[in-house]
């Protein structure tokens, strides 16, 4: 079926066929092979709870946004409603894995006047989960600085007392009695038995200790920024493949955290450590509207890294004025690739793809809907949309899918030739670089416009990495783009990404052994500005300095009091937005 109400994305994975879906990497994101039903992002005005039944599952966020379990026969009668407005399927979250504090000017007005910890204000970490029994997350006495821990990834069990938070249908919510519980318990297995939730990765443990950790498990050398917080933690859910969470499951963890703030009477400072690449990276998804949403629900900062994607070869832009080459090396072995082409709806041009092997199929992006081309020993499923009721670009979708275990290693090549020419920019990107072989990538990469989605929510903190040793930013790191980049007119302000960075190389921390180790990555330099941010809210709203210092006004004032770095001589950049995390000259102390 096609549907204008939904996403290309899923208008494309809904006419694929389940074997397609299978070898694809993203058309089977949200769909149970086993029981035919789908989890998707829903748009809908009025009510939606008439729908709840044995057969399909309605959670419904904030703001008009709901997560709807559907079976595949029943999507077309779901778009039909007149409550739906829009409907997208979920996408896979990759972990941006690759001596900050003193960096990051945070010691002035820590270890003196005006002596911020971060008490009274909540620090949520919605990530990989939490070693809940390190003393990095506990107080003196011993007892759990968590207030609650939502596990998304276990199994209800009402005859344990194992229940999902009021309104969700996934997952495990301990509270604070129960986490010191199960820490009061001498036996380790016991412990778990009471609260069965690990860090597997520990990802999640690393990022909540260097925006919280108090160093106790260290001697309290290694002390996270906001110490004295306490703490909300989220474990995404995982997907059966491969073990990546999903957005669906970041927007159930952002309306939990943002309710249980409210709930508290307390500011939250919100970390999200992890991305995507798929999408226009303008802020006009659901997810990304959704999120600019959550921050205006009580008083709250969501700070969110612009991903490690800069040097990775994944994207590659350009302006077709006569006929373009874009080309794609694709490695050996690769089982499969998409490819995720925006351009400008008022410009048509005709794309030819030509093989490794040099056979050659005319694309005409004026005809939209489903396209199947084999080339090789390779299907390429392909889908032209249209601009959606929130975003005037046109996507033009490549899905490379093996007809036997690996798709066609060697140059691929989109060639573009002009029909009607207005801007002529296009933007193409590729899948995370995490579920990539290191030789798949583009030719010509284009370095900017390479933060990972949501960092592209206009209303969060973006935050990008730098090496405090070299004072110098971190090529790895996602780059933004100013307004020009995009020829959109748009306040150019608003578009400024990242909005500052902060130490992401080689950061120091413990590793709950009494030692330490060294962690790199924009995962990494994000938490320093969600300790901040913690700390500024303490100062403001907690000490009654300015009770309105949350939301955009955090991000003003961390913007205002950014110092610049080494070979940066122009601000706001597309490297460093604004520059260098500096929290001491962020405060108007």
């Amino acid at each position: 079926m096609d549907s204008q109400k939904l996403e290309n994305l899923l208008n494309l994975a809904l006419s694929a066929s389940r074997e397609e879906r299978d070898k694809s990497l993203d058309l089977d994101v949200g769909y149970n092979t086993e029981t035919n039903i789908w989890e998707l992002i829903v748009k809908y005005n009025g009510d939606l709870s008439r729908l709840n039944s044995p057969v399909i599952g309605v959670e419904e966020l904030i703001a008009g946004y709901a997560i709807v379990t559907i079976p595949q026969s029943l999507i077309s009668s779901l778009v039909e409603l007149e409550e739906i407005e829009y409907v997208e399927m979920p996408k896979r979250l990759f972990f941006d894995l690759q001596q900050g504090k003193e960096a990051s000017c945070i010691l002035p007005v820590t270890i003196r006047e005006p002596y911020l910890n971060g008490q009274g204000v909540l620090v949520a970490v919605i990530d990989s989960g939490i070693d809940y029994a390190r003393m990095d997350f506990r107080r003196q006495d011993g007892t759990s600085r968590i207030s609650y821990l939502w596990d998304q990834t276990l199994q209800p069990d009402e005859s344990r007392g194992f229940n999902p938070p009021e309104g969700f249908l996934i997952g495990v919510e301990f509270n604070n009695i129960q986490i010191n519980e199960a820490l009061e318990e001498s036996n380790q297995e016991e412990m778990f038995r009471k609260v069965p939730s690990l860090d597997v990765t520990g990802h999640g443990t690393a990022v909540a200790a260097i925006a919280a950790g108090n160093g106790l498990s260290s001697s309290g050398r290694y002390v996270g920024v906001a110490p004295e917080s306490e703490l909300i933690v989220v474990k995404l859910g995982l997907s059966k493949q491969p073990s990546f969470p999903r957005t669906t499951e970041l927007m159930r963890a952002l309306t939990y955290v943002v309710n249980k703030a409210v709930e508290l009477a307390k500011p939250v400072s919100i970390n999200l450590s992890f991305g995507n690449t798929y999408g226009a990276h303008d802020g006009t998804s659901l997810l990304e509207r959704f999120m600019d949403n959550v921050s205006e629900i009580g008083r709250n900062v969501i700070c969110v890294g612009s991903g490690n994607e800069g040097a990775a070869g994944g994207h590659a832009a350009g302006t077709v004025t006569g006929e373009t080459r874009v080309e794609l090396a694709i490695a050996s072995y690769e089982r499969a690739v998409n490819v995720q082409l925006w351009k400008e709806y008022a410009d048509i041009f005709t794309i030819t793809l030509i093989s490794p092997g040099g056979e050659r199929q005319i694309i005409d992006t004026r005809r939209p809907g489903t396209i199947r081309l084999a080339m090789e020993q390779t299907d390429v499923l392909i889908y032209v949309g249209e601009p959606s009721p929130y975003s005037i670009d046109q996507e033009i979708y490549f899905d490379f899918i093996p007809r036997q275990t690996y798709i066609n290693s060697g140059v691929w090549t989109f060639l573009l030739q002009p029909v009607k020419i207005v801007t002529g920019n296009y933007y193409f990107y590729l899948p995370s670089s995490v579920v990539l072989n290191s030789g798949t990538r583009f030719y010509s990469p284009t370095p900017e416009v390479t933060f990972t989605i949501p960092s592209t929510a206009h209303k969060v903190i973006t935050v990008g990495a730098y090496s405090s040793i070299y004072e110098s930013y971190a090529d790895f790191s996602g780059r933004g783009f100013l307004l020009e980049n995009r020829q959109e007119s748009r306040v150019a302000n608003e578009w400024v990404k990242p909005d500052i960075v902060a130490p992401g190389v080689d950061i120091a921390i413990s590793d709950g052994l009494g030692g330490t180790r060294l962690v790199t990555g924009t995962s990494f330099a994000t938490p320093f500005v969600t300790g901040s941010a913690a700390l500024m809210m303490q100062w403001g709203i907690i000490r009654g300095n300015d009770p309105y210092l949350y939301g955009e006004k955090v991000r003003a004032y961390l913007r205002r009091g950014a110092r610049p770095l080494r070979g940066e001589a122009v601000y706001p950049n597309a490297r460093v937005g604004y520059g260098a995390l500096c929290l001491a000259d962020s405060l108007p102390i």
